[in-house]
């Protein structure tokens, strides 16, 4: 019965795991762990640094992109609702109206200090403003029927009035046509001419300056031009 019990123990102490070179493999582990994160860590620091910078700069991108978004479909919306408004509503305006269009085609298009003018004593000039270069500009607005003209007469009013006011620019706006005269009246004077389909144009979402580049003149004098150029290309 001794014989027996001597034999177990001498058995457990056989397969007893020996912990003392198991504690000391893992000391060895962990000094050579600290001594490598002792090594690797401004590394590590430098990892942890460009994936915060990253993040952040991919969340700048992100609300960017978003706001970029939601503008271009502002705009495309307002491009729709400016498509909609054709000449022939236009032509259903009054004339206060119209002068209300075309001021709102001005501040939409970058025009500051706009201001609608037209009425009694207004000298000729229904809308004023400046134009996005910084010029100052009046406008006669003529909210004429499509079969009829605007004289050279208008034109020359508008020239008396752009004189008045000192403005740089004078433009004339109409749902009709210009005359011949009125049109070589308005090149040799610096009067640009928007006419019906200009108007068109216009309210589809042209922009004002580049109605000015396709008109017979109305650049101002050779300063005014220079400026125009450096200003739209």
């Amino acid at each position: 019965m001794t014989a027996r019990r001597g034999g177990r123990a001498a058995a457990r102490k056989r397969h007893r795991t020996p912990w003392k070179p198991v504690a000391v493999c893992a000391a060895v582990l962990i000094l050579q762990l600290l001594m490598i994160w002792t090594d690797l860590r401004p590394y590590a620091t430098g990892a942890l640094v460009l994936g915060v910078l990253g993040a952040v700069l991919w969340w700048l991108w992100r609300t960017d992109r978003m706001v970029r978004d939601r503008d271009r479909a502002w705009r495309e919306k307002e491009e729709v609702r400016a498509g909609r408004r054709t000449l022939a509503d236009a032509d259903a305006m009054t004339g206060t109206q119209f002068e209300e269009l075309v001021a709102g085609l001005c501040r939409r298009d970058g025009c500051t200090d706009v201001r609608r003018v037209g009425g009694a004593g207004d000298n000729g000039v229904d809308v004023a403003g400046r134009l996005p270069d910084g010029r100052s500009m009046i406008i006669q607005c003529k909210r004429y029927a499509p079969h009829r003209a605007v004289a050279s007469r208008d034109l020359r009013d508008l020239l008396g009035s752009r004189v008045h006011f000192g403005a740089d620019v004078a433009i004339c706006v109409t749902t009709a046509r210009f005359s011949g005269p009125a049109l070589t009246f308005a090149a040799g004077n610096g009067i640009a001419t928007v006419h019906r389909d200009h108007v068109g144009l216009w309210n589809s979402g042209a922009a004002l300056p580049s109605l000015l580049g396709i008109s017979d003149a109305g650049q101002g004098d050779h300063r005014h031009r220079v400026r125009w150029k450096k200003t739209y290309g």
